[in-house]
């Protein structure tokens, strides 16, 4: 888990495509994004200044509106 601002956000525990976020320290969770086959299956986020860096099993991708949309970053 990370904190954004006012947010929480992880990687979904029931589906590891996925990337959650909460607005109530935790207590529910809603969708931010839902994967595919090009970013593929989250395996751990940071935050790197103002990014988000998520590493996958297809390498690692960026965000810089919250984990709204990635972009392919490294193999």
């Amino acid at each position: 888990m990370i904190s954004q601002g006012k947010e929480i956000l992880r990687i979904s525990p029931k589906n590891s495509r996925q990337i959650e976020y909460s607005i109530n320290q935790g207590r529910t969770w809603m969708i931010r994004y839902v994967g595919s086959s090009v970013t593929g299956y989250f395996k751990d986020l940071m935050v790197s200044g103002s990014e988000i860096l998520g590493t996958t099993d297809k390498g690692i991708f960026s965000s810089s509106n919250s984990g709204r949309t990635w972009l392919f970053r490294h193999r």
